[in-house]
C-alpha cells in the first residue's frame, strides 16, 4: 500500500519550456564557455552544482561555484519574473486525490532552497495545504542519484518502508534515486527533459504521459 509520493519538480509537476537548460547555457555564457543544449540536458535532474562541475572541461571548483551563483542568479529571474511559471497539467489534481487517500505527498528537486522557495511562493504551494514536505539538493550530503533526498523525506514523514514509497520524476538519475532508495514504484513521466524512447532505456517501472495517469498506478 502506498503512504508516500516523491515528485520532481521541474518537468515533473511544473512546466519547464526550456529555461532551466537556458539558465545553464547562459551561466557557462558568462564565462566564455559554449555547452550544447543536447549535452545540458543530459544533466537535468542533478543538483545543479554537480551538474556544472560535469559540464565543466576541466576541474575548478571556483569557477564551478562562479558558474553556479550565475545559474542561480538566472533562475531566480525566469521564476519570479515568468508569466508562463505554472503546474503541469493534473499536478495539482493529483495532489488532492492523494491527500484525498490519506498518502503522504513530497516534493525533492536539484535546486537549492533559494530556487525552490521562489517556485513554490509563484505557484502559492503551501506545506501542509499542498504538499506535506520539500527537499532540496543543497539539504543533503549528495544529491542524485544518491537516496539521501528520499530517504530525508522518509524520516521526517515517518514512512519506514521505502517498498510503500512511489517516486515520480522525468530523468535517468530520478530513476536511479527511486532505485538507490528501495522505492516500490519507480514512475517516469515523458513531460520534461526525456522523451519515452530515452525514458525506456531507463528501465523505470511504469512510464506515464501525464499526471493524470498515475493514480491507476497506486
Amino acid at each position: 500500500m502506498t503512504q508516500l509520493v516523491v515528485f520532481d519538480i521541474a518537468g515533473t509537476t511544473v512546466r519547464d519550456t526550456g529555461l532551466v537548460a537556458k539558465a545553464f547555457i547562459d551561466a557557462f555564457n558568462e564565462f566564455n564557455i559554449d555547452v550544447p543544449v543536447m549535452t545540458v540536458n543530459q544533466f537535468m535532474g542533478f543538483r545543479k552544482k554537480d551538474a556544472i562541475r560535469m559540464l565543466l572541461p576541466q576541474q575548478n571548483e571556483e569557477l564551478a561555484e562562479q558558474i553556479h551563483d550565475a545559474f542561480t542568479r538566472n533562475m531566480l529571474h525566469i521564476y519570479e519574473n515568468d508569466p508562463e511559471l505554472q503546474p503541469l497539467p493534473y499536478a495539482e489534481t493529483v495532489f488532492q486525490q492523494l491527500k484525498q487517500r490519506g498518502i503522504k505527498i513530497a516534493l525533492n528537486t536539484g535546486f537549492t532552497r533559494t530556487v525552490t522557495n521562489t517556485i513554490l511562493q509563484r505557484l502559492q504551494w503551501t506545506i501542509p495545504e499542498t504538499i506535506d514536505m520539500v527537499v532540496c539538493s543543497d539539504e543533503v550530503p549528495e544529491g542524485r542519484p544518491y537516496p539521501f533526498m528520499i530517504k530525508t523525506i522518509m524520516q521526517q514523514l515517518a514512512v519506514t518502508d521505502s517498498q510503500t514509497v512511489v517516486k515520480v520524476g522525468d530523468t535517468k538519475v530520478d530513476v536511479e534515486e527511486g532505485r538507490n532508495a528501495g522505492c516500490g514504484l519507480v514512475v517516469s513521466v515523458t513531460t520534461g527533459a526525456c522523451p519515452r524512447s530515452e525514458l525506456e532505456l531507463y528501465k523505470p517501472d511504469r512510464i506515464i504521459d501525464t499526471l493524470a495517469e498515475l493514480l491507476t498506478l497506486l
